[in-house]
């Protein structure tokens, strides 16, 4: 296939760009900067540059080629948000940055849509000991500083999904792990990544390379109109997957503060890591896209993380 690649050069699409050319596709990939295409280029993918936010120049830029899919995996974040401001300009991504893409889509002449989506679309809260399923309600009514983000998951949905002439499919990521975690390593050697003391609430998590293998097979078998829950076997709390990295990294333990010391510090981190509580399952995933997580569980990711 012929695939147009936005966030091409992004956490996930490095490594979706790289298995997606292995597997026969021809990928184009869409970045903002010279810079960005470089790399690209040097990766093999065919590099486009426009801003997807820009629609007049998303659209010059694409006119006259082709693409029998697109697949929309761009985000605005560069590093953790810990502040619910941090999420604006994803949020804009996953609502204006998403039709835009999808009119890009009908001028390439795509008939699939893939879009980036997250389990965290649930909600920000205690789902208790159940597990969370894709017939689950997902963007519902939410209440508080995390609304705005929820809204725009649940719209980014929407919009791939009511799109007209388009297969829209969804992939509801868990936490992302793995890939370049220098920025993570630094900040434990100098012990300014902290953990909540006494909370320990399990959270969806998914290494890089297994959401990157999931959205390939999804390119070819996900069913239009679709979501699918893209996390791991087991979850894990935010204290297990910042311990386990440490130890895998040799970094000193991270340090345990009091939630709300965190809630002051980091507004938008503390509610997902001390108000956040849910177990997601991926059985859908596994059976309709043949797909199976190679790394399983956090301990076989994160033990993968740094060479044997």
């Amino acid at each position: 296939m012929k695939v147009l690649l936005a966030g091409a050069t992004g956490a996930i699409g490095t490594p979706l760009a790289a298995r997606l050319i292995a597997a026969g596709h021809e990928v184009t990939g869409l970045t903002r900067t010279e810079s960005g295409a470089k790399r690209l280029s040097d990766a093999g993918v065919e590099p486009v540059v426009a801003d997807a936010m820009d629609r007049s120049a998303l659209l010059h830029a694409l006119d006259g080629r082709a693409a029998d899919a697109v697949v929309h995996e761009l985000t605005a974040l560069a590093k953790p948000p810990t502040r619910h401001r941090d999420m604006a300009q994803t949020n804009r991504l996953r609502t204006e940055g998403t039709r835009n893409l999808l009119e890009a889509a009908r001028l390439v002449g795509a008939r699939r849509f893939l879009t980036q989506s997250i389990a965290l679309g649930y909600g920000y809260t205690d789902h208790g000991s159940r597990t969370l399923t894709e017939d689950d309600p997902f963007g519902g009514v939410p209440q508080g500083p995390c609304a705005p983000h929820v809204a725009a998951m649940a719209e980014n949905e929407r919009l791939a999904f009511t799109a007209g002439g388009i297969e829209g499919v969804s992939l509801r990521y868990g936490l992302f792990y793995g890939g370049d975690m220098s920025l993570l390593v630094g900040m434990l050697r100098k012990r300014r990544l902290p953990v909540p003391s006494g909370v320990d609430h399990p959270l969806p998590w998914i290494h890089l390379d297994d959401a990157a293998a999931a959205t390939a097979a999804a390119l070819t078998r996900g069913e239009a109109g679709t979501a699918y829950n893209v996390v791991d076997d087991e979850p894990c709390s935010w204290t297990q997957m910042i311990a386990a990295t440490a130890e895998a990294f040799g970094t000193p333990a991270p340090r345990a503060v009091p939630g709300w010391v965190l809630r002051l510090a980091a507004p938008y981190a503390a509610v997902m890591v001390l108000d956040t509580a849910m177990r997601v399952s991926n059985a859908k995933a596994k059976a309709a896209l043949d797909w199976e997580p190679a790394y399983p569980t956090y301990r076989e990711g994160t033990r993968a993380l740094t060479p044997s």
